[in-house]
This record gives C-alpha cells, structure tokens and sequence, in this order.
C-alpha cells in the first residue's frame, strides 16, 4: 500500500513539473535581435532563451562568472530595456524553470513583431502591486530587467541603477514572508 502511496505520488509530481516546462521553450543560447549592442554579441553562447508561457513572451537569461564581464555588458543591457520598466532585485542563487543562476541578468521582453498601437511598451493600467506575478504581468509589453545579485559578481555598490527606473527589490521578499505570523483563525 504505501510503495503503491509513493509510487502514484511521484507520478503526479513528475507530470505536474513536465507540464510547466512544456509552456516553455526552451532555447541553449541568446536569440536575442540583432538591434541589440554589438558588445553583447559574445554573451549569446553562455545564454538561454525561453519562450512562453501562454503567449511567445521572450526571456533572456544571462549568467556571469565575472565581474568585469558583467560591468562591461551592464550599460549594453541598460541600453536594451524600455524607457520607464524596471529592474527588479533578485537573490542569488536563482532557480527560475530549471535554472540555478548564482550571478547575472534575464531581460524579459514582449512577444516579437508585437503590433505596438495595440500594445504599447507601457505598463498596464491597475495599481501597482507586488509579487512574482503581479509585478511581472504589470510590465509584460515592455522590456524590464531583472539582476540576479550575488554581491560578488554582480554588485550594486559597482554598477550605475538608472536614476528613471524603478528598481523593485524582491532580494528579501521570501524571507519577509517566512517572518510574518499568519493571522489566527
């Protein structure tokens, strides 16, 4: 009975994961255009893009081992995001759709050839909330960055933030959540 338990149970886990990574692409290097900086060319072999999940939202994951690497591309990257989208705070490591990324960016960017009359690269109306979801559907018709910070490689007391941007910092947002009692029922 319980092999039989354990068994079902695993089953169940392993087709929930493969249906989440089936609403994803998923390409080894950065397809990114061509527009973008000459100086980011190199850059595309350590990439990955993914595409998806319901409509061919791009995401861009690039990770770096280096500093200097990394602040050589960061005003490159600046250059790419859309003027007024953010640039949100990740800890490292992150571990987003199989990746476990201890330093670095993913630019995510709306579909390609996106007809920008009927969705311009503003965010969408509605008061501004926080969250993995909220924040990131909000700003899903513009290009915004998210920087994977290890205070080693990526180090914000190293880089210029843009002083235009938002900069949402979801660094400690689990821990936020861990820390507060639930409310008594």
């Amino acid at each position: 009975m319980k092999k039989t338990t354990v068994l079902l149970s695993a089953i169940t886990f392993w087709a929930l994961c493969s249906s989440v990574d089936a609403m994803y692409s998923v390409i080894d290097k950065g397809t990114w255009p061509k527009s973008w900086a000459v100086e980011l060319e190199p850059l595309r072999k350590q990439s990955r893009t993914l595409v998806g999940p319901m409509i061919p939202q791009l995401h861009y994951e690039i990770p770096f081992t280096k500093r200097q690497d990394f602040e050589s591309a960061w005003p490159q990257l600046l250059k790419v995001k859309s003027k007024g989208a953010p640039i949100i705070l990740l800890r490292s490591p992150d571990k987003w759709l199989g990746a476990n990324i201890k330093s670095g960016v993913r630019v995510h960017s709306p579909p390609e050839q996106t007809n920008k009359q009927i969705n311009p690269e503003v965010p969408l109306a509605g008061p501004a909330v926080t969250g993995r979801g909220n924040v990131r559907e909000r700003w899903m018709w513009t290009t915004y960055i998210e920087l994977i910070v290890d205070g080693d490689v990526v180090d914000l007391n190293r880089i210029p933030l843009p002083a235009d941007t938002p900069i949402i910092d979801e660094r400690f947002h689990e821990e936020e959540q861990r820390k507060t009692p639930k409310p008594s029922q």
